[in-house]
């Protein structure tokens, strides 16, 4: 058996196969693995008695789930309003340019994920940057690389 396949039974032993913990099986994957691989999912479908379909279906839905590698550190720009408003698109271009990707990709060396989103709730604070837990308020572009620079 793969790894994968044994973290698989590991985390749907542990929520005893029930067929209904589904969301919380595949967190609990996310959570160990960083993404949904495929094989993670056909795994899971295979010990659960789920369709592959269905599978598939419930980790498309909820944002929370990657099916793709994502970075150790995950960098949300709010684009809302407010933000928008005092630069964020400017803060966005920054750290593409400074990380070499478009935003919803990952560093080649796994190291960051970029993404934007509509609010914060920070308005207050535009532009709000959040790098894993951590908010960052107030956010300029010249600031970006000092900022990121943390976080390697």
């Amino acid at each position: 058996m793969s790894a994968v396949a044994d973290l698989v039974d590991k985390v749907v032993e542990s929520h005893r196969r029930d067929r209904d913990m589904l969301i919380q099986v595949l967190l609990d994957l996310q959570g160990s693995l960083g993404w949904l691989p495929p094989q993670a999912l056909a795994e899971v479908s295979r010990q659960l008695r789920v369709p592959l379909t269905r599978v598939y279906q419930v980790a498309s839905y909820y944002k929370a789930f990657s099916f793709a590698p994502r970075g150790r550190h995950s960098i949300k720009v709010c684009v809302g309003t407010a933000c928008h408003v005092r630069g964020a698109g400017r803060v966005v271009e920054k750290m593409e340019t400074d990380l070499g990707i478009k935003r919803t990709q990952t560093t080649p060396d796994l190291r960051f994920t970029l993404e934007t989103v509509n609010c914060v709730g920070c308005c207050a604070l535009g532009p709000m940057v959040m790098i894993n837990d951590h908010y960052h308020g107030q956010v300029s572009s010249d600031k970006v690389s000092p900022l990121l620079a943390r976080y390697k």
